[in-house]
């Protein structure tokens, strides 16, 4: 089994890629399931202009970047999505990945850590909904990082309760994507 961590913003200067090393890190003490980073700023996606609906495109589409961007999200089982809230919501370039593509998503797992002003749950809950369109599975573990208190200029300073979050979060998902595959 195979779980993709979609590093889900691109901005410079950007505390995604803190979260995503955590997570990996932690991800690499799960058992059951192979982990792999997903850096959405190394796909260099354009703006989804394709007259074709992905959901219709049949995994055929019109830009390299895309069909790289397919090739690794339909390799993976299941998903533990880094996503930050910008102003109330979801970013952009994630939710312009995630509207890219149609059938690589579906049926799929997933799991979300996020971070903001207030943990970034505005934006996941968002993304619940959004997923839902895709027949996506969404755990209902989820972990949330104060912006404000839990980063700083030496990196991620996180509450002690953080380890038995991302645990129980990443167990969670494994558990899932199994039951699933065996289904």
């Amino acid at each position: 089994m195979k779980i993709g961590i979609i590093l889900g913003s691109v901005r410079d200067s950007r505390k995604g890629e803190l979260v995503a090393e955590w997570v990996r890190s932690h991800a690499a003490q799960t058992g059951g399931a192979d982990f792999e980073v997903l850096d959405l700023r190394e796909f260099h996606l354009p703006l989804l202009t394709s007259a074709t609906l992905p959901s219709m495109a049949n995994r055929t589409y019109d830009s390299p970047e895309v069909t790289r961007w397919s090739a690794a999200v339909d390799a993976c089982d299941g998903f533990v999505m880094i996503t930050p809230e910008y102003n109330h919501g979801v970013p952009g370039a994630l939710k312009n990945a995630v509207d890219s593509l149609g059938p690589e998503w579906t049926g799929k797992t997933i799991a979300f850590v996020s971070y903001g002003a207030d943990g970034g749950v505005r934006a996941v809950e968002q993304w619940r909904q959004i997923v839902a369109n895709f027949h996506m599975i969404d755990v209902r573990h989820q972990v949330a990082l104060q912006l404000f208190t839990e980063f700083d200029q030496h990196g991620l300073q996180l509450q002690d309760r953080r380890e038995g979050e991302i645990k129980a979060l990443l167990d969670a998902l494994v558990t899932l994507t199994n039951r699933l595959q065996a289904a």
